[in-house]
């Protein structure tokens, strides 16, 4: 066996410290989605956010992120935006959801989101807590993670990652076989 270098040793000894709290929280696939309604802004109008209603319409991509105009979310905002007419084409709508206030969400809608998703405010984090989306370190903002919820309300996928990378390609491979699964006639 090798022995560390005593800088070595103290990296390895810092980053088993942090690993708990590195790791996330999240509901788990099959639990129930947590019902909540809300304000969003969609194209840069308020707009009541419900999510029974929603998915009395299909399945629901549901994002968590930081904050509204940071390069990961506006990063993340993008390219739901350019997947959601593959979403909707599988019946499924996307909501994006942070602590901002509805006014920087309807401009967030607007340039970040294109016009194409509603943003909810999430105003007291409550929502966030309710799907233990809520930064360890920042109990006032909201984790990466997103969902994918089935229209009985059950929890059908999860991705958690503070990059804004995948987690479109997992909603989308996630609902995607849903769809195979639940219409099968037109399952391509």
């Amino acid at each position: 066996m090798r022995c560390l270098h005593p800088f070595q040793s103290l990296l390895l000894a810092g980053s088993l410290l942090l690993a708990p709290v590195l790791a996330r929280a999240a509901l788990p696939v099959g639990a129930a989605a947590p019902d909540f309604a809300t304000e969003a802004a969609l194209a840069g109008q308020v707009t009541p956010f419900h999510l029974a209603q929603a998915l009395a319409q299909g399945p629901v991509v549901l994002y968590f992120y930081p904050k509204a105009f940071t390069s990961g979310c506006t990063i993340e905002a993008h390219e739901f935006a350019e997947a959601s007419d593959g979403f909707k084409a599988l019946g499924a709508s996307v909501v994006g959801i942070s602590n901002d206030t509805i006014d920087t969400l309807k401009k967030f809608s607007t340039e970040a989101c294109r016009n194409k998703f509603a943003v909810a405010a999430d105003g007291g984090a409550r929502i966030m807590k309710l799907y233990d989306a809520a930064l360890f370190i920042r109990p006032d903002m909201a984790d990466r993670i997103s969902y994918l919820i089935s229209p009985a309300g059950k929890i059908l996928a999860v991705y958690a990652s503070l990059s804004p990378d995948h987690h479109v390609e997992n909603m989308q491979q996630a609902l995607q076989r849903w769809h195979a699964q639940n219409h099968p006639q037109t399952a391509q």
